[in-house]
């Protein structure tokens, strides 16, 4: 009976080990926990003769990142880590995966990546209710894609016990978002601070077309359609077009570089919050380059136009 207990304590105290091997003789490496898209240093370690060991206790499988960059916030190495015995091996020359083993969870979100073409979203919740790695996909590839219903009836196919989940919770608030500023509902006011430091709302534009476009230094696509919109807002301005450029930039010298760089002329504005931009979940924005049509009354006309599709919208109702 008493050893039974005891492995039964022990059991219950279990957490979870890292062991990991890199091709990198010294340095550091950093353990981040995961938030809205962005990584957080919670933990580090040495790296001696291209080993490092980390370990802890979580509440349930969730998202780390591993990173041997300190500034890294939102590229490291992902790992679902769970209370286990799990083993890694990065490559350094490799940004984009570590072979990890020993996390079923993280056995999981792989073998999602590797079928993510024309996906089930809501079969995988259904095949695995209680875990949070298909929260995670939701979360992260389809809380754009998806419709305010779609994504409440694909988190309602989730066992209760995750509602207080992070991903969960995030969602609530992109539903709430997609609901309040459909196509046709009136836009929703905000202000921000511009490179100048003077205060730019969204009401300042009343009686023009505006897009506002959100978008990041950091941000290749947004770079690449950056000339298109430079066209765009030199052929229609006079007629009454304008952007207000929305950057979820965290380092102010980036963002007015690239503003510089890509001669944006129009007006911008940023709270540099990264991910934690407040006009951006305002808007319920989870991926960049987005964008929202606003009319001259403020109402919202259309939503994630590409250059030519906007191109459309305007000559219809800037040439009537």
């Amino acid at each position: 009976m008493i050893s039974i207990l005891l492995a039964f304590a022990c059991s219950s105290e279990k957490g979870f080990v890292i062991d990991g091997t890199i091709n990198q003789e010294t340095g550091t490496i950093y353990l981040q926990t995961f938030r809205n898209k962005m990584f957080f240093i919670t933990d580090s370690a040495r790296i001696e003769n291209g080993r490092f060991r980390f370990s802890g206790k979580v509440d349930r499988p969730d998202l780390f990142g591993l990173t041997t960059d300190r500034e890294e916030s939102f590229q490291p190495w992902f790992i679902f880590v769970e209370n286990s015995r799990i083993r890694v091996n990065i490559d350094a020359s490799d940004a984009r995966s570590a072979g990890i083993t020993g996390s079923a969870a993280h056995a999981l979100y792989e073998s999602y990546l590797q079928a993510r073409s024309n996906f089930n979203i809501d079969s995988f919740i259904v095949a695995h209710p209680a875990s949070t790695v298909p929260l995670y996909v939701l979360y992260r590839d389809f809380s754009t894609r998806l419709s305010a219903d779609q994504l409440e009836l694909s988190l309602s196919k989730a066992d209760p016990s995750l509602s207080d989940l992070a991903y969960v919770t995030e969602l609530r608030e992109v539903i709430a978002a997609k609901r309040s500023l459909e196509t046709g509902s009136e836009a929703a006011d905000f202000t921000g601070i511009s490179p100048e430091g003077n205060p730019i709302s969204l009401s300042d534009f009343s009686g023009r077309y505006v897009l506002i476009e959100f978008w990041a230094a950091w941000c290749g696509p947004c770079r690449r359609e950056n000339p298109n919109l430079v066209k765009l807002y030199h052929t229609y301005h006079d007629k009454g077009f304008d952007i207000l450029g929305v950057s979820l930039d965290h380092k102010r010298e980036d963002w007015l570089k690239a503003i510089e760089t890509d001669q944006l002329v129009w007006s911008h504005i940023s709270d540099l919050k990264f991910w934690d931009s407040e006009p951006a979940k305002l808007y319920g924005i989870r991926h960049i380059p987005a964008n929202v049509l606003v009319d001259r009354e403020g109402i919202i006309v259309g939503r994630n136009l590409k250059s030519d599709q906007l191109d459309a919208v305007l000559q219809q109702y800037l040439n009537r």
